[in-house]
């Protein structure tokens, strides 16, 4: 009888969660409340009446957005998280040390902002909205190792973000900007060492997907490095709701891509056109997406040691790789450009 709450189903942390500090009551409004306190006394469903709500193990951002003259602005997909456990899986996700620099995507109010900045040395806050960058700077005021950015972290330049120190990424992702936000930031010449991400649910399937089950963002993700689903995150987890489940993904990131490429734009061309028709073959599949007859393509495959009749979501990034260098060798990748218009895929100019 009266199943568990959808966050219970994340974990719970221990009696005296720390640093679970206000969004500077000053800007913000909050109701202060100082470590160690019991995790039954905190709450994410009502920011609007106090920054934590007995015994619901939630926050409410409602209230605090109407205190700034603020609402969530859906043209930037804004969510906001409100619930202590998912807050929680995070912070264990990303394992921080004193030593650690992070760079968190999508602070919004700041409910994640102080758990990092307690636990890691420096925190650099990447926010798109300008009206959120300057009440969380104004909020968080008296954090020396705070550093908010206003930017669009699909182009933002990394390396100068952190001095070109070692980081890892934290974000609570806006759903249409995932993929590129993560493609930018793994792809780039200042990858992190890890990366905990909060995406749409079967983004994050897609992400940690085995053979059998790969698509191209799966090749995309584990080219650098190896990812696993933390957590599934339900909708009430966030303010506004989302249509969607979200999940919670680790990324630990390779100190070099798992292939050797020499051109990784050439080799997701080759992906993608394997891709191009998921449920056929992959002689015709291939074919498809290359501009190519299966009588080419078929014999393309022996060469590459793959069996024509199986399907793109069956090979391993090995496979994809040998098929690469033969399609290469062979001058058969021609000019395909070609991206499902639906998929959560990088895409590559």
């Amino acid at each position: 009888m009266g199943g568990k709450r959808p966050e219970e189903r994340l974990g719970t942390p221990p009696v005296g969660v720390e640093s679970l500090r206000p969004l500077a009551a000053s800007a913000i409004g909050l109701v202060p409340l100082e470590p160690p306190f019991p995790y039954h006394m905190l709450s994410f469903s009502a920011l609007a009446d106090g920054f934590m709500v007995r015994g619901t193990g939630s926050l409410s951002v409602k209230g605090a957005l109407e205190r700034l003259g603020l609402s969530a602005r859906k043209a930037l997909g804004q969510h906001f998280l409100v619930s202590v456990s998912v807050l929680w899986r995070i912070l264990q996700a990303a394992e921080l040390g004193q030593d650690d620099t992070v760079v968190e995507v999508g602070p919004g109010l700041g409910v994640l902002t102080r758990d990092l900045l307690a636990r890691a040395q420096r925190v650099v806050a990447v926010e798109l909205d300008a009206e959120l960058a300057s009440a969380l700077q104004q909020a968080l005021a008296g954090q020396g190792n705070l550093r908010v950015v206003c930017a669009d972290a699909r182009t933002v330049e990394v390396a100068a973000l952190v001095d070109g120190a070692p980081y890892k990424l934290v974000a609570n992702m806006p759903y249409y900007a995932a993929s590129p936000i993560l493609r930018h930031f793994l792809e780039g010449p200042h990858p992190p060492t890890r990366a905990v991400v909060m995406v749409q649910r079967e983004v994050a399937q897609s992400m940690a997907a085995r053979p059998g089950e790969m698509s191209v963002l799966s090749v995309a993700v584990q080219l650098y490095g190896s990812p696993r689903i933390v957590a599934s995150v339900p909708r009430s987890a966030f303010y506004p709701q989302p249509k969607v489940t979200s999940a919670i993904v680790r990324i630990d990131v390779y100190p070099k891509p798992a292939l050797d490429l020499e051109d990784r734009e050439a080799f997701f061309r080759v992906v993608r056109a394997g891709f191009s028709a998921p449920r056929k073959q992959l002689r015709n599949s291939l074919a498809q997406g290359l501009g190519l007859s299966p009588q080419v393509t078929e014999p393309l495959l022996a060469r590459a040691g793959i069996d024509s009749r199986r399907r793109p979501e069956t090979l391993t990034l090995e496979e994809w790789e040998r098929l690469f260098r033969v399609a290469a060798q062979g001058g058969d990748l021609g000019e395909a450009r070609w991206v499902h218009p639906n998929s959560e895929s990088w895409r590559l100019p």
